[in-house]
């Protein structure tokens, strides 16, 4: 860390600046792996210094650079060199205000780099600038590294989650994305909802702060669960691969460790029957030259002789220690190839046995799976026999409708013809009492006149008959017009009767008018209220349809889901066989190969001891026929 320190002052004096205490400072305070310049303003001096420096570092796996003032000259600078380094693991560029510049520089630097598994851009503004940010998605796409991304805060709208939603259809590394705090909205989140399922590999997506409506952020989550089951099942079988090639290992370890003693063994066997054979074969040339000095005495023929038998007893003995050896040997091949039985019957019966539970689990999948279309074919029943209730409905309200709009317009014309008839009853009524009322003023205008020409008449006649003493008569003749004038006002009175019923006839047809007219207000109003309770029946069905549709699609995707787990055992289980397969293949022919060499080298020791045999006979010969050819056999005392 020493020589980076020295490395950055020297650069900063060749590009004409005094270098940054504070990044000097930071740099003797160094931890192992780790450089952190946070809430450092650095200059451009010093980005084009680190940036030249961190092209070759190999000792930094993490470099922070958050909240550091970074100029879009610096930044461009800072990430032109990483996109040259291999060992960098871990860059935080939060509270930078990045723009179109930085979003160019860090699409480069994920095209160039491939070490970086994690990237920090919060509280940048990246998403301001379409194009730029698009330069960005490009480079994302590209990437083979990246695992873990945050954009929080970067002004991302909709198009630029169209931009994020191509580059992850093409990227197939990153697991976690973090765009909380953002712009995205309904379209940028149906774009990522759409983008999912050609991902694989992302299990973590935030999308809070964005105005995405909830059905969008519960399949963006049901994506997410499904993505993680999945890298969960791709973490256990690389863990069960990791297992089985260990163990696979550790076999063939301990096999070659079998191979190799058992190989030592038969060398040792052979260096043991070479020095027996140079041992027998030194015997012989002592043997042949006791023969050729004829002249020696019978005591050293005698001595040869006892040394030749008690060679021979010894190489008696030896082939009966080889004899055993190769017995113990051949026990312990027997012993192997039991052993060997026996590990194996125990991995066909581990491999029948996951054979089965596989098997028990593809039962288990596919009946669950006839479990699930059964309910789908059930919801598709229930869907059909409601689309046929919601069509009755409509068309028993369309009746209703109809019915009502007939009754209605009944109504109204029974209402004008009521209405016609009383105003023309109402106006025959007041011409008739009109007339009645003229008739009436006129006959009583005239009985008044004449009743005061009769008065008059009467009075002149009463002067008269007063005159003539003719009172009794005027008398009756007067009662008579006062009877006459009493039925004249009866005849008036019983007339004003008549106009009072015409008017309270004529206010009982206003009073019907007006009840007509309440029961049209009243069938208007439950005419509205029944296209109000279709209308909200309607859109009770139409919910109630979405739900049913909704819940048919998540069942159909855990449906998905459930055979491509089913795919995903069935290639497991071939995997396991072909492996298992190969391997008692493999030990097969092992074992094979060892037959053969056991074979060979039970022929060798079958051949070195029948070369033995042959050997100590010869000698055996050679010492009788020179013992009984000797001249000094005649001097030797019988036997």
């Amino acid at each position: 860390m020493e020589e980076f320190r020295r490395s950055y002052s020297r650069l900063c004096k060749e590009s004409g600046s005094e270098p940054q205490e504070a990044v000097l400072q930071q740099l003797h305070q160094l931890p192992r792996g780790r450089l952190d310049l946070a809430t450092q303003s650095l200059t451009v001096d010093t980005c084009r210094a680190l940036g030249k420096l961190l092209q070759n570092q190999t000792l930094l796996t993490e470099l922070v650079l958050s909240d550091c003032m970074l100029s879009e000259e610096g930044t461009t600078l800072l990430l032109q060199g990483l996109c040259a380094n291999t060992v960098i693991r871990f860059l935080d560029l939060k509270g930078n205000n990045l723009r179109a510049a930085g979003a160019e520089a860090l699409g480069k630097l994920l095209r160039q780099n491939q070490s970086i598994q994690s990237l920090t851009l919060e509280w940048n503004n990246l998403g301001t600038w379409e194009d730029a940010f698009a330069t960005f998605c490009g480079g994302l796409a590209a990437n083979s590294t990246l695992q873990q991304l945050d954009l929080r805060n970067n002004q991302i709208s909709h198009k630029g989650a169209e931009e994020l939603a191509l580059a992850l259809k093409g990227n197939a590394t990153l697991q976690q994305l973090d765009l909380r705090w953002n712009n995205v909205g309904l379209l940028g989140g149906r774009a990522l909802v759409n983008c999912l399922p050609s991902n694989r590999t992302l299990w973590r997506l935030d999308l809070a702060g964005n105005n995405v409506p909830s059905d969008v952020l519960r399949a963006v989550e049901q994506a997410m669960e499904h993505n993680q089951d999945r890298h969960t099942a791709f973490q256990e079988t690389q863990t069960r691969t990791h297992l089985l090639s260990k163990e696979v290992q550790y076999l063939q370890e301990e096999k070659s460790k079998q191979f190799l003693d058992l190989m030592e063994t038969i060398d040792k066997q052979r260096e043991e029957m070479a020095r027996s054979s140079q041992a027998s074969a030194a015997r012989v040339g002592q043997l042949q030259e006791a023969l050729k000095e004829r002249h020696s005495i019978i005591n050293a023929l005698k001595a040869k002789l006892q040394m030749t038998e008690a060679a021979l007893a010894l190489s008696e003995q030896k082939s009966q220690d080889l004899g055993e050896l190769l017995a113990t040997a051949e026990q312990e091949r027997l012993s192997l190839s039991q052993r060997e039985e026996k590990e194996r019957r125990l991995e066909q019966q581990e491999a029948a046995e996951r054979e089965s539970k596989l098997l028990r689990d593809l039962s288990a999948a596919n009946e669950k799976n006839l479990l699930l279309r059964n309910q789908v074919d059930e919801l598709e029943r229930k869907l059909k026999s409601q689309q046929e209730e919601l069509f009755l409905t409509r068309q028993e309200l369309t009746h209703t409708s109809a019915e009502l709009k007939i009754r209605v317009v009944q109504a109204e014309e029974r209402l004008d013809m009521e209405k016609r008839r009383a105003r023309q009853n109402m106006e025959d009524s007041e011409k008739l009492r009109f007339k009645e009322v003229e008739h009436m003023t006129r006959h009583l205008e005239e009985s008044e006149r004449a009743m005061q020409e009769r008065l008059q008449r009467l009075e002149a006649l009463r002067l008269s008959l007063e005159e003539q003493q003719h009172l009794a008569h005027l008398e009756e003749k007067l009662r008579l017009l006062a009877q006459a004038r009493d039925e004249a006002q009866g005849t008036c009175i019983q007339q004003k009767q008549t106009v009072a019923e015409a008017q309270a006839r004529a206010s009982q047809l206003s009073l019907q008018v007006e009840g007509q007219r309440r029961r049209i207000e009243e069938l208007q109003q439950e005419l509205s209220n029944k296209d109000q309770e279709k209308v909200a029946e309607v859109t009770r069905v139409r919910v109630e349809l979405q739900e049913q549709m909704g819940r048919l699609r998540a069942e159909l995707t855990a449906q998905e889901t459930l055979r491509e787990k089913v795919a995903a055992l069935e290639r497991q289980l071939k995997v396991i066989a072909s492996d298992h397969r190969e391997a008692l293949l493999d030990k097969e022919s092992e074992n094979a190969s060892l037959r053969e060499k056991l074979r060979l080298k039970e022929a060798e020791i079958a051949r070195i001891r029948d070369e033995e045999a042959q050997r100590a006979s010869f000698l055996q010969n050679a010492v009788l026929a020179y013992v009984q050819g000797s001249p000094l056999r005649s001097l030797s005392p019988p036997k």
